[in-house]
């Protein structure tokens, strides 16, 4: 039984080698962001508060990094996120929504089918703000 486990884990482990290359990180930041059953595009944040600026700090597979110059206390924060990115993503306030994690750093941010807006445009947004 333990040989056959360990030809699993061998085979396994050369089908799924990635090559090195720049197109992986961008498959693994994918996960970030990802469009929903019903259309709208949502992205999933790691959020640091208290901060002294607003800034998109890490790109990756776990979410988007983002540090908000608001404290963690009434909502403060989430507002601050919420305006942050309909600055980020050029669309209204009112097309970004708080999906999930209100009184966590985990959140889950929903932006309107309407705002049309592709999960690869989101992305590409969210790089350039990086770069800066």
């Amino acid at each position: 039984m333990a040989g056959r486990k360990s030809k699993k884990t061998l085979n396994r482990t050369s089908q799924d080698e990635k090559p090195p290359s720049s197109l992986c990180d961008n498959q693994r930041a994918d996960n970030a962001v990802f469009r929903s059953k019903i259309g709208d595009v949502l992205i999933t944040i790691k959020a640091k508060p208290g901060s002294k600026e607003n800034a998109v700090t890490d790109i990756s597979s776990d979410g988007i990094g983002i540090q908000i110059a608001a404290p963690a206390r009434e909502g403060e924060a989430n507002s601050e996120l919420i305006k942050f990115l309909s600055s980020i993503l050029k669309v209204k306030k009112s097309s970004i929504l708080l999906d999930k994690g209100s009184k966590s750093r985990h959140k889950t941010i929903c932006v309107n089918k309407n705002a049309d807006l592709t999960e690869k445009q989101v992305l590409e947004l969210l790089q350039e703000t990086l770069s800066q």
